[in-house]
């Protein structure tokens, strides 16, 4: 089993992030490629000491890139986590 560390690679704070956090108390995370719902909800538990009531995972699809006329190439596709928790428990990395 890996690392909670290596399963969890950051938190990602966005708008719409920020948004559901304070509406439904959703959190959003890349996580790794190889990464289960299962190991998710159990790597924020070690991390963060925080229950997971559901874990959404989704791939974020690689985009068309240019650098210049002619070097043309993609940026890379990732795994996205949403998670729900319960109502009376935050993520301090968050919280800016």
């Amino acid at each position: 089993m890996k690392h909670p560390a290596q399963i969890i690679i950051r938190p990602l704070i966005t708008e719409k992030g920020t948004r559901l956090r304070m509406l439904d108390n959703q959190y959003f995370f890349e996580v790794a490629d190889d990464a289960t719902k299962i190991d998710i909800k159990h790597a924020l538990k070690q991390l963060y000491n925080v229950d997971a009531v559901k874990v959404r995972t989704l791939w974020v699809k690689p985009k068309p890139k240019r650098v210049g006329l002619r070097s043309q190439g993609y940026t890379r596709a990732w795994k996205k986590a949403i998670v729900t928790l319960k109502p009376d428990q935050t993520i301090e990395d968050f919280n800016l």
